[in-house]
């Protein structure tokens, strides 16, 4: 399922991508005919996903990512389907390792903050295993 159509910029610690996804009958996320403001989340992790490719190197092996934890999450509209233009989805790391990122993450309409949130992603769960005792 990818939600997000564009890359419209992107550097090595943010990126910003663009969806029209939200307005779609069929867009996967939807339940009872419509798609709530949370599932933004789901945007902004494709977001983060797609900011781990693009810095990736050339032939690096991919890496499969792991959403652990949103935190300080704020909803400022209900749903996003009503929503006429595109969504702009913003991801901007803040800190992190080779394996740990925490980043932070804001979807907008016309101009508008829909939601925004700081998000914890976990790139290597089995090297963290390896951690414990």
């Amino acid at each position: 399922m990818c939600l997000l159509d564009a890359v419209v910029d992107w550097s090595e610690s943010a990126i910003s991508c663009s969806a029209v996804s939200h307005a779609d009958p069929t867009n996967p996320l939807r339940a009872e005919d419509r798609l709530g403001a949370v599932n933004g989340i789901e945007y902004a992790a494709q977001a983060m996903a797609v900011h781990g490719a693009l810095l990736a190197r050339v032939g690096d092996k991919p890496r499969q990512g792991y959403l652990t934890s949103v935190r300080s999450v704020q909803l400022h509209v209900a749903r996003l389907d009503d929503l006429p233009g595109e969504l702009i989805v913003q991801a901007e790391r803040l800190s992190g390792d080779a394996n740990n990122i925490l980043y932070q993450f804001s979807v907008t309409n016309g101009g508008h903050c829909l939601l925004e949130g700081r998000a914890a992603v976990v790139l290597d769960v089995e090297a963290l295993k390896g951690e414990q005792p």
